[in-house]
Formats: C-alpha cells, structure tokens, sequence
C-alpha cells in the first residue's frame, strides 16, 4: 500500500528535499513537483519504468498522477511495482474515460455513475491500494480531448453523488475534477473539491478566474499540459519569443522557465509534468529551484496567452 508519512514538511518521507517546495492535496502534504504518469505507457519495459519512478522518488517527488486508462493497467501496474510504503508517495488516479482499442482516438466516454465506480475499483486493484488519495473525475465540458455525446452526458451532480459515495466507503480520500467549467466548479464547492485539473500554461490562461477561485477555496491547481502543444493547434510555451528571451536571461531551457513560472503565479499551484526521459525528469525537478524576481515575471508575464479549447478527433 501507498502511504504518506512525512516526517518533515521539508523532506519526503523518503528524506529528500521536496521538489519545487511544499504543497497540499487532499490534506497530504506532497512535493510542489510531481510526476505525471501517462508517458510510462511509451516504455513498455518495466524495468525502465520502474528506474524512472525511482529516481522521481530520489529526486524528492511525492506526487504521481495516473489513471486506469494509462495502457489498460498498465502504468499502474508500474506504479505499483516501484513504489513502497516508506516513500510516502500520494498517488492520484482520475475516471471518466475508459480505453478504446482500436479506436480513431486512444479513449472513450465513461462518464456514467456506474462506469465511474467501475473504474475506480479497476485503478484500487491494479495500484493495490485499499483507498486512492484522489480521484478526479474527468468531466468531458472543456476541451482537449473528448466530448460527451448521447448517454455519456451526464449532469454533475449524478457523478458527484457516486464520487461521494466512493468517498464514505472509503475507497478514495477527496474528490477533484478535470477537463472542468467555471460553472461546474462552482456546482461541485459544496461536494468538497480537493483539487482542479485543467489544461492551462503560461501561454493558455484562459481559465485564469478559476484558478483565483481554486487559490481562494484552498484547492490545489494542478494544470495538465503545463508546456502545451499537447494537440495540434494547441500553443506551445517552448515556442514564445517571451519564454525563450527570458530563459536565456535566467540561464535555463525555456520548459524550465514555463514550470518555474507557474510555481510562482499561484501558491496552491502543483505540477505534474510528464515525461519517459530520466534527463527531462531531472531538468522538470530543477525548475522547482529557479527564482524567478519582478522583473522575470513581468518578461514572462508578456508571453501571449490563448485558448486551449482544441477538439480531438
């Protein structure tokens, strides 16, 4: 079983220093940096999965993100095989979507109360956990990715009231969502959100109100796509002559420079970038070490921000 018992607010439970500092999710203490999982499916060997998910322990993060969908089992089957108790790792899954084997895209819909329960039972059995810290439910209103159409549209509160239940039997420790409104979230407040995960970057801010609800609220901000560029159409932050001018001046790559500044935006701001490289794992923890003063921010700042609303397929 997973379990986080830090002994400092400063270190991990494995007694390293926390990546990108200290944050909240779910009432856990976790690392500032995590680690999105969904790449480990690219590695296909186990073996040097199971190497990059120890060196993100050594490197001091705390915070995995992953789902069912992740390769059928597959990254969680990972997940599970890499990590002990003692690390203390804060493992979050996500539901609402289910895999799609010889699809035109990779996933589909499972947004009904029944299907989320279904998959919430299917991350406990292949994580071998007996409660998932978080789950968020991947609501299907905001873009990238799939649409709801048909039976899988389904009205929130429906899935807050099963979420909730999963929650009472203790199956999972909070709740958040994903792919989420403005009005949606401000529905779910009163089921208790633990935290929000949308596509947002320093050059896709359009859901910067959410995010001053979210910091007001005290729920983590947890943006996927932290780089964007993700799908076609979709902005890239290594591509703006403000990010790259910027890093130059700072002395780090421009993907650095992106993570760095959305640390600073906001305090209740986690990150979970994503990647299959043991070097650019190491690079994404590194920007939870770089000061970013006024005058940085402000050249940051100047990035141009635009919609993420891109359809897939």
């Amino acid at each position: 079983m997973i379990a986080n018992s830090t002994p400092s607010p400063q270190l991990t439970a494995f007694g390293a220093p926390r990546a990108g500092g200290t944050g909240t999710i779910g009432g856990r203490t976790v690392s500032r940096i995590g680690y999105g999982a969904m790449q480990l499916e690219r590695l296909h060997a186990g073996r040097a999965a199971i190497a990059l998910l120890r060196r993100a322990v050594e490197l001091g993060v705390d915070h995995v993100d992953t789902a069912q969908f992740y390769g059928d089992g597959l990254v969680n089957g990972l997940i599970r095989g890499a990590f002990r108790p003692e690390d203390g790792v804060v493992v979050v899954s996500k539901v609402g979507a289910d895999p799609n084997p010889g699809g035109t895209v990779p996933l589909r819909p499972a947004q009904r109360p029944e299907e989320l329960r279904a998959s919430v039972e299917a991350n406990l059995k292949t994580l071998g956990l007996d409660q998932i810290p978080v789950v968020n439910l991947r609501r299907l209103d905001a873009g990238p990715g799939l649409r709801a159409e048909g039976d899988q549209v389904v009205d929130l509160d429906d899935q807050l009231a099963v979420m909730a239940a999963l929650r009472d039997e203790g199956k999972i420790g909070a709740i958040g969502l994903s792919s989420v409104t403005l009005d949606g979230l401000r529905q779910a407040l009163p089921a208790g959100i633990a935290c929000v995960q949308n596509a947002y970057s320093l050059v896709s801010r359009g859901d910067e109100e959410m995010l001053r609800l979210c910091t007001d609220e005290q729920i983590a901000w947890v943006p996927f796509f932290p780089l964007g560029g993700a799908f076609p159409g979709m902005p890239k932050v290594t591509d703006d002559l403000a990010v790259t001018t910027a890093a130059q001046s700072l002395g780090c790559t421009p993907s650095q420079a992106g993570l760095a500044w959305l640390l600073h935006h906001a305090p209740n701001v986690l990150l979970i970038p994503g990647t299959a490289n043991t070097g650019h794992l190491e690079a994404n923890v590194a920007a939870g070490t770089i000061a970013l003063d006024a005058t940085a921010m402000a050249a940051l700042d100047a990035a141009q921000s635009r919609s993420t609303d891109v359809p897939l397929g």
